[in-house]
């Protein structure tokens, strides 16, 4: 990706993918027009990775402390989270257009990324359920890429296509899952990209009713 980092305050609406991994792939806004990413630095990262609510808040605050004293590393850290969102935005598109070969590039980066994380986790069994488990640990700065990267595995082999879409708004282009009733599901948010459209629908229709007003409206008496 190319494009332009801007700082941004993640809220609750930036969470509409369905998925943390996907989520992960809209923290890029505007990919259908002139991208911005929105992971300014690692603590952005953080602040993200906090409001999934998918991670541990004091393996947060220990990724924290951690990044201070080693802000280089955080730096390389941030550049490989970026590397394995690009990647999975690639072959997550591929897999839903269904008419292309997957790009080798981000079937690799995918794959190199899940290897490293591999190598990093334990397996731990709760219940009936087998897990791979990373931590920090084990994983140091590299644990949220570690986790994303187990979590991709795990979503690329049970992805719904017939569900999953891509947001048609102008300058978003955000991916999500529609988990609605009904499946059909058209907007990343109807508090952001449906509202917009509706705005533009209703002023086009008043303008074009006005603009029809106009030509029957009868000249004025000379």
């Amino acid at each position: 990706m190319t494009g332009t980092i801007r700082a941004h305050t993640f809220k609750p609406r930036d969470l509409v993918g369905g998925h943390i991994v996907i989520d992960l792939v809209n923290t890029v806004t505007a990919r259908d027009a002139e991208p911005i990413d929105w992971l300014d630095g690692y603590p952005r990262l953080l602040e993200w990775a906090a409001l999934t609510g998918q991670f541990d808040p004091a393996a947060l605050t220990d990724l924290q402390r951690l990044a201070e004293t080693e802000p280089c590393r955080a730096a390389l850290a941030l550049d490989r989270t970026r590397e394995l969102r690009e990647a999975l935005h690639d072959l997550i598109t591929a897999l839903l257009h269904q008419d292309a070969p997957a790009p080798a590039a981000a079937v690799d980066q995918v794959e190199d990324r899940w290897k490293h994380a591999v190598a990093r986790a334990r397996l731990t069994v709760r219940g009936n359920s087998p897990q791979l488990h990373v931590g920090v640990e084990t994983s140091g700065l590299e644990y949220l890429n570690h986790e994303l990267a187990l979590q991709a595995f795990d979503l690329l082999r049970t992805l719904p296509l017939e569900r999953t879409r891509i947001c048609p708004g102008p300058r978003c282009g955000w991916v999500f899952i529609d988990s609605s009733r009904a499946g059909r599901r058209r907007w990343c948010s109807m508090a952001t990209c449906g509202n917009a459209s509706k705005g533009r629908t209703h002023y086009q229709r008043n303008r074009q009713a006005t603009s029809q007003q106009g030509r029957h409206q009868p000249p004025d008496d000379q």
